[in-house]
């Protein structure tokens, strides 16, 4: 029979191979970038050595079938200025939300099925700071 197997990766963020922006590194950069606000958002994130290894995984494991949510976490931009301040003390970075409404809610996604391939997710402040060393190197940050 066709086994099927479908991974899908949250935002994946980490080191860059190309030379150009992709829209999850874009995220992390206009927070860095001299932004006044952030956006009153929530999303998932998963590192992407992560999501490399879950295709591995899938690929090598006989019994890895259906749907993959890789999401090592959710997180407000309001967490993820709080990270980068916490790692970068000297970057410019955003003080107040955008707008004035309570901030939009996290949610959870289970990571019980990814286990099975034996996914260990790397901490997201991992991941972010592999991000932006990766736009420094790349030429994305000037400071």
């Amino acid at each position: 029979g066709l086994d099927m197997v479908t991974i899908n990766p949250a935002m994946v963020i980490g080191p860059l191979l190309q030379p150009t922006l992709n829209t999850s590194a874009a995220a992390i950069l206009s927070l860095i970038n001299g932004a006044e606000t952030f956006p009153n958002l929530s999303y998932g994130w998963v590192y992407v050595k992560d999501v490399a290894n879950a295709h591995i995984q899938a690929f090598e494991i006989p019994s890895a079938n259906g749907r993959y949510c890789l999401v090592e976490r959710v997180t407000h931009h309001s967490e993820i200025v709080n990270i980068l301040r916490e790692l970068y003390p000297n970057f410019q970075l955003p003080e107040r939300c955008e707008d004035e409404n309570p901030y939009v809610p996290k949610y959870q996604v289970s990571k019980e099925k990814t286990r099975s391939l034996g996914i260990d997710y790397i901490p997201f402040e991992v991941s972010v700071k592999e991000t932006v060393e990766s736009l420094k190197k790349k030429g994305f940050i000037h400071f």
